[in-house]
């Protein structure tokens, strides 16, 4: 008999391999901006437009912390994902399949990084959003793990890792940012 483990990772590999692949397309990828005088990235949308980097736009400044203090302050399994990089798995997730309206902030730092609103039932297992709040709420990053080239998306105060962003959402972005629940707080409306 297969462990639920077993069974929850293999689901995540290939929810990761069927999802992840259509990142692969270079005419598609979302457009990553580096900042050499912020050490920001932008990707840019087709509803944001393009926006220069001013000091009124800059992100946040990173929350610091020593490695023990991440690890008291966070559960095992947010410090693995947020801290490590890791990935829950599919449909396991808290907040995968909730309708509930209200802000999603990191779990992490309690940075607002995305709104009910822009979420949207993907059928990949995990929070899908097809933007964020706040452009300069989250970070971007190329991330070649796995054997597959997909842009990872990290909160822009504290440097959490959140989860994956690709080209196969619906309008007006076309984008889909493919949130681990465990690095999210949501915070319902009153």
């Amino acid at each position: 008999m297969l462990s639920k483990f077993f069974v929850a990772a293999l689901l995540a590999a290939v929810s990761i391999s069927l999802y992840g692949a259509v990142v692969n397309k270079p005419k598609t990828a979302p457009q990553v901006h580096q900042h050499k005088t912020t050490s920001v990235a932008h990707v840019q949308t087709k509803a944001q437009g393009n926006k220069k980097m001013t000091e009124a736009n800059k992100p946040p400044v990173s929350a610091e912390k020593s490695q023990d203090e991440w690890k008291k302050n966070l559960t095992p399994e947010q410090y693995r994902v947020m801290r490590e990089k890791g990935t829950e798995a599919p449909f396991t997730g808290k907040y995968w399949d909730t309708k509930v309206k209200g802000v999603y902030k990191c779990a992490a730092c309690g940075n607002v990084l995305f709104e009910s609103k822009t979420k949207f039932e993907a059928g990949c297992g995990w929070p899908s959003f097809y933007s964020p709040a706040d452009a300069k709420g989250v970070k971007y990053h190329t991330d070649t793990s796995n054997g597959m080239t997909r842009t990872e998306v990290t909160c822009a105060k504290c440097g959490a890792h959140l989860g994956h962003v690709f080209d196969d959402g619906p309008e007006p972005t076309g984008k889909r940012y493919c949130i681990n629940s465990v690095s999210l707080e949501l915070v319902p409306d009153k």
